[in-house]
C-alpha cells in the first residue's frame, strides 16, 4: 500500500508564502498523476494543481500564476509552492496520487492565511 505524508502547512499573513510537500512511500508505478486538492468545511474538494509523471502541469484558475507544483520523481515527492497567498486560500490541502495501480490520499494539512 502507498502512504502519503504531507507537511508544510501553517499560518501565514496575506501576501506570504508556504511550501507544501507530499512524500509517497511504496511503489506508485511509472505513469501517474500527483496533485493537490483543497477543501473547506461544507464544500466539495477541489483541484488546486496537478503534475504528471512526464512533468505536465495544470492549475486551477484561482491559483495560476501564484502557485507552482513540482515533483522529485526519484523521491516520489510532490511540492506546492504557494506565493502571494490570500485569505481565500485558507483550506485543508490534500495530496493525491493516481496511477494505473492505485489511488491514495494524504491526511490533509491546514493552510490558514490571516493577518
Amino acid at each position: 500500500q502507498v502512504q502519503l505524508v504531507e507537511s508544510g502547512g501553517g499560518l501565514v499573513q496575506p501576501g506570504g508564502s508556504l511550501r507544501l510537500s507530499c512524500a509517497a512511500s511504496g511503489s506508485i508505478g511509472n505513469t501517474y498523476f500527483m496533485g493537490w486538492y483543497r477543501q473547506a468545511p461544507g464544500n466539495e474538494r477541489e483541484l488546486v494543481a496537478e503534475i504528471t509523471s512526464r512533468g505536465t502541469t495544470m492549475y486551477a484558475d484561482s491559483v495560476r500564476g501564484r502557485f507552482t507544483i513540482s515533483i522529485d520523481s526519484a523521491k516520489n515527492t510532490v511540492y506546492l509552492q504557494m506565493n502571494s497567498l490570500k485569505p481565500e486560500d485558507t483550506d485543508v490541502y490534500y495530496c493525491r496520487v493516481k496511477s494505473t495501480l492505485l489511488m491514495a490520499w494524504g491526511q490533509g494539512t491546514q493552510v490558514t492565511v490571516s493577518a
